[in-house]
């Protein structure tokens, strides 16, 4: 079989499976994140093998979260945004220490070595991007104040997140991290003003003069969004940052509601194979040996998630009931656990064992979480009529 079919085949089969695993998970009420997820650990490379490489599936499913954050960007006020930003930071410093000492903790009880534990704490005091934003309705909440905590809030981490990177690399005596450690600092502002010059004197121009050919503002509008996701991964930043940046500098354009609403297919298309590929990446030959660990670490996360953002949300001031609601959509682990982990051990600095801890206690809470914001919270894929949301 040749390469070409290889990959015909791989996607047919991926998305075949996913249109069986979401029908069953449709009647049985599940989110169909979970289907997703379940398919990938099926037909990765640990089980069924039909699918032994899953290089392709992972660097598709990136492409899903740059328009997934380009998407988000869209619907945002920018002044809003930088002002919830400055509230969060103080959420953020507290709440990721508690988590890494928790983490860290419980790692350690279970023979974990002081840097592994260190790392595996660490790595799961992330929340996820893709999950709490994935089950963010898009004409509601980002309007209101609930939704631009949760993305003021992921947004800081996902920083946080790339800090974290850049120093096991220097760490690991890769000095050149340094240099990108003092880039990533002035990249942030840099990127924002090189996008808003391009906008004003480039892309606004011509949104208006051919505003409507449809085809030809959609085709601008993925272009764009790639290019700064490419910008900003050369900046030192991650290619989210970059979609989110290449969003929100064109949410004020007549253009935002029709780009936002024409590349929701094409966010979905990528974003199925970015989940089949967090399935696929677990090795299941850990799965006896990791499994006390990694239910005793997901229950411990899925509860006090919740409970820490919520105490200090209500410290700062926010009501009880959003309070409740960020904490339970940050309640998870992230992608970015999983990026951390398997740079740590890439590096040398953590074992397998801790690596794939990380990432199965990532799936299990990515499951759970998700079906409990489906369950209770408005969403796109809501269980109930009363919560759906678009």
């Amino acid at each position: 079989m040749n390469e070409h079919h290889t990959i015909i085949f791989s996607v047919s089969l991926i998305f075949c499976g996913a249109a069986l695993l979401s029908t069953a998970a449709l009647f049985s009420r599940q989110a169909l994140l979970v289907a997703y997820i379940a398919l990938g650990l099926l037909l990765g490379p640990y089980c069924l093998k039909l699918i032994p490489d899953i290089t392709l599936a992972q660097e598709f499913g990136d492409i899903g979260i740059v328009f997934l954050l380009f998407l988000l960007g869209l619907n945002l006020n920018p002044q809003d945004l930088l002002s919830m930003l400055k509230k969060t930071s103080g959420i953020i410093l507290f709440s990721s220490l508690a988590f890494m000492i928790l983490g860290f903790c419980i790692a350690y009880v279970f023979g974990f070595s002081i840097i592994d534990s260190v790392v595996i704490g660490t790595a799961l005091s992330f929340s996820s991007t893709i999950i709490g934003l994935k089950l963010l309705p898009t004409t509601v909440l980002h309007h209101q104040h609930t939704g631009e905590i949760v993305i003021s809030i992921l947004l800081l981490q996902d920083l946080l997140a790339i800090l974290v990177m850049l120093i096991m690399q220097l760490s690991s005596m890769q000095y050149i991290a340094l240099k990108n450690i003092i880039l990533t600092t002035i990249a942030l502002p840099t990127l924002f003003t090189v996008a808003f010059l391009f906008i004003r004197f480039m892309l606004v121009p011509l949104f208006n003069k051919f505003n409507r050919m449809h085809e030809y503002i959609f085709l601008l509008a993925i272009g764009w969004c790639l290019s700064m996701a490419e910008l900003a991964d050369v900046f030192g930043l991650s290619y989210e940052i970059g979609g989110f940046i290449a969003g929100i500098t064109i949410a004020s354009g007549p253009i935002a509601l029709y780009i936002s609403e024409s590349l929701k297919p094409l966010r979905d298309f990528f974003l199925i194979l970015f989940f089949f590929s967090i399935g696929a990446g677990f090795d299941l030959s850990y799965l006896k040996q990791l499994i006390l660990p990694t239910i005793l670490l997901g229950i411990i996360l899925l509860i006090m998630k919740p409970l820490i953002f919520k105490f200090l949300l209500k410290k700062y001031g926010e009501t009880n009931k959003v309070s409740w609601e960020v904490g339970f959509r940050l309640g998870q682990a992230s992608c970015f656990s999983i990026l951390v982990a398997h740079l740590a051990k890439d590096l040398g600095l953590i074992s397998n064992s801790a690596a794939q801890l990380i990432h199965a206690t990532t799936i299990l809470t990515f499951i759970v979480s998700s079906y409990i914001i489906v369950l209770f919270y408005p969403t796109p894929i809501a269980i109930s009529d009363r919560l759906r949301r678009d």
